[in-house]
């Protein structure tokens, strides 16, 4: 049986003969950009949404396939840089637009509902970009992050969003396989959430708190760390890193503190499981679903004793 073959063209404009698995996730992937005629891009920058929009550029065109960035205090500063460089380097239809979630008072009260309010605002600026050009918004979703806590997605999707990427049956490995394969430099690019992620549920999330969670994460990249979260614990910022720059971490003890202090943090500690994407949501549902089994233990206790009087 012979392999399927694509031929797509490379970041850099190089043309590329795709084989075996990259050729047929690129054809899945562009027919369903193709069905959808004209999109808007959702392009946070990370690797899904930069695939996402390579793709879409390469098969509708400048002119069908536009790439917006949504900026707000919840987004780290290297991001929206990162965003502008590859739109450059892409030549992407590119702009950005101003989101209001932090005027949200159910998003900054920063509940289990966060994303679904994040979503919301985002849907809004970009509703009226797309039906100014007849355009579907679509998100950088893959079939892996279906299985998480995301709010977001059913906001997204409640409000006409589509999911190229899974109705591709695009997993996270082949979202980076397929990067890799149209030597796209976001292809092992580290997963990058909002900076509100950093924050415990429960936690208010005010523009202060994200800049000093921002000048944190900014003075760890400068020191050169490439996997990392800052976790916010009111004057004490607990460090995420990969795992492999956990030993480096140690070696620069003097050199972290002092850098994250200078952020605002007064006590700074480094966690030896690593970096663990989302888990202070995942605390946080566990603690709900917690909460809910004691009410119930509770609820039904006088119940069963009202039963064994005699």
């Amino acid at each position: 049986m012979t392999a399927a073959t694509s031929r797509a063209r490379g970041a850099g404009g190089a043309a590329i003969a795709l084989v075996g698995d990259d050729a047929s996730d690129f054809e899945l992937l562009a027919k369903s950009l193709a069905a959808l005629h004209r999109v808007v891009v959702a392009f946070s920058g990370g690797a899904d949404s930069a695939l996402l929009a390579y793709v879409a550029t390469a098969t509708l065109g400048r002119e069908r396939a536009r790439c917006v960035t949504a900026v707000s205090a919840s987004l780290a500063p290297e991001e929206l840089e990162e965003c502008a460089a590859l739109a450059r380097e892409w030549d992407l239809s590119w702009s950005t637009a101003a989101t209001g979630e932090l005027d949200v008072p159910a998003y900054a009260a920063n509940g289990l509902d966060r994303c679904f309010h994040c979503k919301s605002e985002l849907m809004a600026a970009l509703e009226p970009i797309a039906t100014a050009h007849g355009a579907t918004v679509v998100l950088g979703v893959n079939l892996d992050d279906l299985g998480d806590h995301r709010p977001g997605q059913a906001a997204a999707a409640g409000r006409g969003a589509a999911f190229p990427l899974v109705d591709a049956g695009l997993t996270k490995a082949r979202v980076r396989g397929l990067s890799r394969a149209l030597r796209l430099r976001t292809a092992d690019k580290p997963a990058a959430a909002c900076l509100a992620s950093r924050v415990p549920h429960g936690t208010p999330v005010t523009v202060e708190l994200l800049g000093r969670i921002a000048r944190a994460e900014s003075a760890l990249r400068r020191l050169g760390f490439r996997e990392l979260r800052v976790r916010h614990y009111d004057d004490c910022a607990r460090i995420e890193l990969g795992e492999a720059e956990l030993g480096r971490a140690l070696e620069l003890r003097e050199d972290v503190t002092a850098a994250v202090r200078s952020a605002g943090y007064r006590y700074v500690t480094l966690d030896l499981d690593g970096l663990r994407s989302g888990n202070l949501s995942r605390a946080a549902l566990d603690d709900e679903r917690a909460r809910r089994v004691t009410l119930l233990r509770h609820t039904r206790e006088p119940a069963e004793g009202a039963r064994r009087q005699p």
